[in-house]
């Protein structure tokens, strides 16, 4: 049988289909309606479902899903088998508790550092003894972007330059690109340095829409051979917590 997760953010929904631990399939919608779902209970043999939201309202099409599936909302008492210390649980994002799942779950026993680059940049650190104690946030890169030209009355509006790598820029736009590529650089070899002092054995995982370019900004790194690329981890976690809700 098989699980369908999904994920629905600000932006998109995302969703997958999972047998067991296997990822078999995954996609990314603007609006999830019937008769998508439909088409994923017709082509998959889907026992149950679970879904993680940020928004309050329910969805029109989770009514006919309660019925057809074993549908499990994801919530902050879902922790499959880390011991969660954040002070105000309740107020964690789904988002993070789920990326720290798939973490400890993909790889147990290790120290775990997951940075998640989407609109924010959080970084979450779970240890090997599945101790999880909170974490960082941050602007994303676009959100970096967006606020220079946003509240300044003269910079221009630059997107992100993935060929880019000069230490400083001798033009606005590229001092620009100097000061948001290399800062996100700078901060994100400031945080591993400072999880990975006094830990063994610690896994960088990247995941979120920017994980792929985050893997080139530390490629020179002494941290390189640390890092895992896992792009689709909160997915991965959300299905280890529907593991977790038949045991």
């Amino acid at each position: 049988m098989a699980s369908l997760v999904i994920d629905i953010g600000n932006t998109y929904t995302k969703t997958a289909i999972f047998e067991q631990d296997e990822l078999i399939y995954t996609q990314h919608y603007k609006t999830l309606d019937t008769n998508i779902l439909d088409n994923f209970l017709t082509t998959y043999p889907i026992d149950k479902a679970i879904i993680s939201s940020v928004k309050k309202a329910s969805e029109e099409w989770e009514a006919g899903l309660k019925e057809k599936t074993q549908l499990i909302y994801f919530n902050a008492g879902m922790t499959r088998g880390i011991n969660n210390h954040y002070r105000t649980p309740q107020t964690l994002g789904l988002d993070r508790l789920a990326a720290v799942i798939g973490a400890h779950y993909l790889y147990p026993g290790k120290n775990n550092l997951v940075i998640d680059g989407g609109t924010c940049i959080t970084y979450d650190w779970i240890d090997a003894g599945g101790n999880y104690f909170g974490g960082s946030i941050s602007p994303g890169l676009k959100m970096r972007y967006n606020a220079l030209n946003h509240y300044t009355s003269n910079l221009p509006m630059v997107n992100t330059d993935n060929v880019f790598e000069n230490n400083s820029g001798d033009d606005t736009e590229t001092a620009i690109l100097s000061g948001v590529q290399n800062g996100v650089k700078f901060e994100l070899n400031g945080f591993i340095e400072s999880y990975s002092k006094n830990k063994n054995e610690l896994n960088i995982i990247l995941t979120g829409g920017d994980s792929i370019f985050f893997d080139t900004l530390l490629k020179n790194s002494i941290f390189a051979p640390c890092i895992k690329i896992e792009p689709h981890l909160v997915l991965k976690g959300l299905n280890a917590a529907t593991q977790e809700h038949n045991d």
